[in-house]
């Protein structure tokens, strides 16, 4: 990612990270980008895998799919429970913020806030395959998507915040233009005043000498 949205994103990890650690002080880091994996490194976090940031939509999924192989592998073999993610969201036109999200485990209120909801149509879904496994498969959806949202946040964050660099850019060097602008006028002005001044007072002298005569 960019500059200053990357450095806003490492920060506000770090930050978290160091909250969380007084309950869960065995973390793992897997990084996207490798200036992302730099500036954690850098920052005292040691960073056990890299992803590549996609450079456009096509790419998400590809990088979706590998951090979540990633996931599932540190599930099966470190026992990893808990998941959360930090990437750029878009607010507004050429604004964003960062957020933070809790993945793994899932939330409970917001699962039985969804037993709770009115089922939106008369057709009752059944299922034929064992509800562990059924239920497995939707977690795993559930990360894809939000894994993807992430990307998708991150990649239109930092469009954004490079339109908004380019707009300060753009408004710093009008300034400067209006500034030179002004500047030449003003030189221009004092130049035509002096030649004036010559003319008139060579024309004084010139008068002057003819009156003598």
């Amino acid at each position: 990612m960019c500059g200053q949205l990357n450095d806003q994103v490492v920060a506000h990890a770090v930050t978290a990270l160091a909250r969380l650690a007084r309950r869960r002080p065995d973390q793992v880091i897997l990084a996207a980008g490798a200036r992302a994996a730099a500036q954690l490194e850098a920052r005292g976090r040691p960073v056990e895998r890299t992803v590549q940031v996609p450079s456009s939509v096509a790419g998400i999924a590809a990088a979706v799919g590998e951090a979540l192989h990633t996931i599932e592998n540190w599930h099966i073999a470190r026992g990893v429970e808990m998941v959360a993610i930090f990437n750029g969201r878009p607010v507004s036109g050429a604004w964003y913020r960062v957020h933070g999200t809790r993945l793994l485990p899932v939330d409970s209120e917001w699962i039985h806030g969804l037993k709770a909801k009115r089922w939106p149509s008369k057709l009752i879904p059944t299922f034929t395959m064992d509800p562990r496994a059924l239920f497995r498969s939707l977690v795993r959806e559930y990360l894809f998507v939000s894994l993807y949202r992430a990307f998708a946040e991150s990649l239109a964050a930092e469009n954004a915040s490079r339109l908004a660099s380019m707009q300060v850019a753009e408004r710093n060097i009008e300034d400067r233009l209006r500034a030179l602008t002004a500047e030449s006028r003003q030189f221009r002005q004092t130049a035509i005043t002096s030649e004036l001044l010559d003319i008139i007072a060579s024309f004084e002298s010139l008068n002057g000498s003819r009156a003598g005569v």
